[in-house]
């Protein structure tokens, strides 16, 4: 499966990046740039640093907008009654058409069975593999958006936005701990706010069966520059320097209160 990459550790961490994948899979969208303007960009370069800690590193190369690893494989919307995306998306964040046509169940299936079910029997192997070894694991979700999206939520998000599916989805010591390091960083952060976190956190986290789930949706305004409205000459921006100098060290404390969490 060369759509999915693995880098395997033997810490108690997984890190899993469902959407900083790129490749629309010969599928037909209304335009290209629109299909790949709301990937979590740079999301793999920015958590680089986690492999040094030991962690496992699981990516889709697949675009969101082809199937979304991180919703619920039956359709039904994690966010009942507001603005989303869904399994196969028809529209982007902002609301405009994505594709041409209506995509036909057959064809929801086969991309299903294709992407969807491997890349999350790869991270369940990754789990029970690490679960093995260790009485606890972690596994992080990490995302990133667009610091303003007005369909989806009012102003600007806070930089860190920790979910937990309202902590059913990993132990009360781990939440308090990822959000103490968010806010001894000076930068705001909530906790299950908008973001309450995907099918990942929600499927996999069994606190009681020893794998405790979060989800990191990063504000991009955090690693980039944000133009006041992406255009197909300006997005996506590279990460800029200086803003990955002052993030990513929050970042590794945030993946090492995890770690010593688990008991590494």
């Amino acid at each position: 499966m060369d759509w999915l990459k693995i880098h395997r550790g033997n810490a108690p961490l997984v890190v899993a990046f469902p959407h900083g994948g790129t490749d629309l899979a010969g599928c037909t969208f209304a335009s290209d740039w629109l299909a790949r303007r709301d990937t979590d960009w740079w999301i793999e370069d920015v958590y680089g640093f986690a492999r040094d800690l030991g962690a496992t590193l699981i990516a889709t190369r697949i675009s969101r907008s082809v199937i979304d690893a991180n919703r619920d494989p039956s359709g039904a919307s994690l966010y009942p009654g507001m603005a989303t995306t869904g399994l196969c998306p028809e529209t982007t964040f902002d609301g405009e058409p994505l594709i041409p046509a209506p995509i036909n169940e057959a064809e929801i299936a086969r991309r299903g069975e294709t992407w969807h079910a491997p890349y999350h029997s790869a991270l369940r192997a990754e789990m029970d593999r690490l679960r093995s070894i260790h009485p606890q694991v972690v596994l992080y979700d990490a995302h990133s958006i667009r610091s303003h999206v007005p369909r989806l939520f009012d102003g600007e998000l806070p930089l860190f936005n920790i979910g937990t599916n309202d902590g059913r989805s990993c132990a009360p010591e781990l939440e308090r701990a990822v959000a103490v390091v968010c806010a001894a960083s000076g930068e705001s952060h909530v906790v299950n706010g908008r973001f309450k976190g995907g099918w990942t956190t929600r499927h996999h986290g069994a606190p009681d069966a020893g794998i405790h789930a979060v989800q990191m949706e990063l504000a991009m305004r955090g690693y980039l520059a944000e133009p006041v409205e992406p255009t197909p000459e300006n997005w996506p921006p590279r990460p800029d320097p200086a803003r990955l100098a002052h993030l990513q060290p929050i970042l590794k404390r945030v993946l090492s209160a995890c770690l010593a969490f688990a008991g590494e």
